[in-house]
């Protein structure tokens, strides 16, 4: 059984790690990086304080060893459903049983100036190049004499008040109170300000009142101006409209507010449901196919009577997904039934600064804040790594920062532009 996976995060990663060794299964992962990273902590990278390998590692190391796991590095351009068949940016690939495990991108809700010039955090190289422009914008802060500009470089707002929003807002203003005036002594006269805005009317909105509640309090201490039921609407000439017709002048316009699925080629419209995710059956197959199956954040599965809008685009779904289609094809080798899948929500969390979290475990109808929630949140995540030595840098470099209240990772990398072009990978 030939099965190709398009993309390798929670989800694909998952599901070809539960199929290693088998003797009558052949797994090819596609990805257009040569990496599998941990979106959960990539804010980390893109505040300096985990560097980008702390969180990543490449498939092929990974997959070494694994006779029937092989990597390849490609972007998908189109499938060819009746040929079984995909076409890559450098070639074909053919396949029994096609998956597409592809995650989802950052939606600017059709707003071409945001999307131009705010600073997106959905990719490893979002972080780095958020982390650039961050320390850059810094710097500039420093030399200036004009206040007006000085302030506009120095003031960060962040669009989206999710576990992303939330984690990098609290993140600037701890980075503000023990980091800024320790290394910039030429800004401590300057005023600068971390907004946190979203469109509803709670940060967090998919966990509990009581974790609401605590977030915008232990925020609104760091000194985190949040403003809720405020919707961006554009961003022009460093200022950021909203539809209240408030406005905020600034350089630094984080987008943490959306994301949505990919549409592919090949792929007719029929087999897309709501937020352009493929819609599929209880068992992940694609509407439409008897082979080509969607896990993740790129499906929306039907049949679950605990979600009947669709799961929420998080971890734990993709991971569980990609775990019982293993399950499945192992099943279809051996002429066995298939497992259809049901979402046991083993709870969600969020951190907030040092020492603070909050985490709410539905299933025992418990609520946890601050110290205790925020050692949960370390222990989960650093688990949830993808190797033992990804866990021990990042083990590490928290232990660092904890003790440190800093970290001696900022440095601004710019890649050399060059002029040779290498489409063909």
């Amino acid at each position: 059984m030939k099965i190709v996976i398009i993309g390798g995060g929670f989800a694909g990663i998952n599901l070809a790690k539960e199929l290693v060794n088998h003797p009558q299964i052949q797994v090819t992962l596609v990805d257009k990086n040569n990496y599998n990273f941990f979106p959960p902590l990539i804010y980390q990278v893109a505040t300096a304080f985990l560097e980008p390998s702390s969180i990543s590692y490449p498939f092929r190391k990974f997959f070494a060893g694994k006779k029937n796991l092989q990597f390849r590095l490609g972007e998908l351009l189109s499938a060819v459903p009746a040929e079984n068949k995909i076409i890559l940016s450098n070639g074909e690939l053919t396949y029994d049983y096609l998956v597409f495990a592809t995650g989802a991108e950052t939606s600017y809700f059709g707003m071409e100036n945001v999307m131009k010039n705010a600073i997106p955090m959905k990719t490893l190289n979002d972080a780095i190049e958020m982390r650039n422009a961050l320390l850059k914008n810094l710097e500039k802060a420093a030399i200036t004499k004009d206040m007006r500009k000085r302030r506009k470089l120095l003031t960060i707002v962040v669009a989206g008040g999710g576990p992303t929003g939330v984690e990098v807002s609290g993140m600037f203003a701890e980075m503000r109170k023990n980091i800024l005036l320790k290394e910039y002594p030429e800004l401590e006269t300057s005023a600068s300000n971390v907004y946190l805005v979203d469109g509803g009317d709670a940060l967090l909105s998919p966990m509990s009142e009581a974790s609401q509640k605590d977030t915008l309090e232990a925020l609104t201490k760091l000194g985190v101006v949040v403003k809720l039921h405020t919707r961006v609407t554009d961003y022009v000439d460093d200022t950021v409209f909203f539809e209240n017709g408030e406005t905020i002048k600034t350089k630094n316009l984080i987008w943490a507010a959306g994301v949505s699925a990919k549409l592919f080629d090949g792929i007719p419209k029929e087999s897309y449901g709501r937020g352009r995710r493929m819609a599929t059956d209880q068992y992940n197959k694609v509407n439409g196919f008897e082979n080509i199956y969607a896990i993740g954040d790129t499906a929306i599965l039907a049949g679950d009577k605990n979600f009947p809008d669709g799961h929420p685009q998080v971890a734990q779904v993709a991971i569980q997904q990609g775990l019982n289609l293993a399950k499945n094809f192992k099943a279809l080798v051996q002429n066995k039934p298939l497992k259809p899948f049901a979402y046991n929500d083993k709870g969600s969390m969020a951190i907030i600064g040092k020492n603070k979290a909050v985490v709410d475990l539905p299933s025992l109808k418990w609520h946890f804040k601050g110290f205790f929630a925020w050692i949960i949140w370390l222990f989960i995540h650093l688990i949830s790594l993808i190797t033992y030595r990804n866990r021990l840098n990042t083990f590490w470099n928290w232990m660092v920062a904890y003790f440190a209240r800093d970290q001696s990772l900022r440095m601004i990398i710019r890649p050399e532009k060059r002029s040779l072009e290498d489409k063909e990978i």
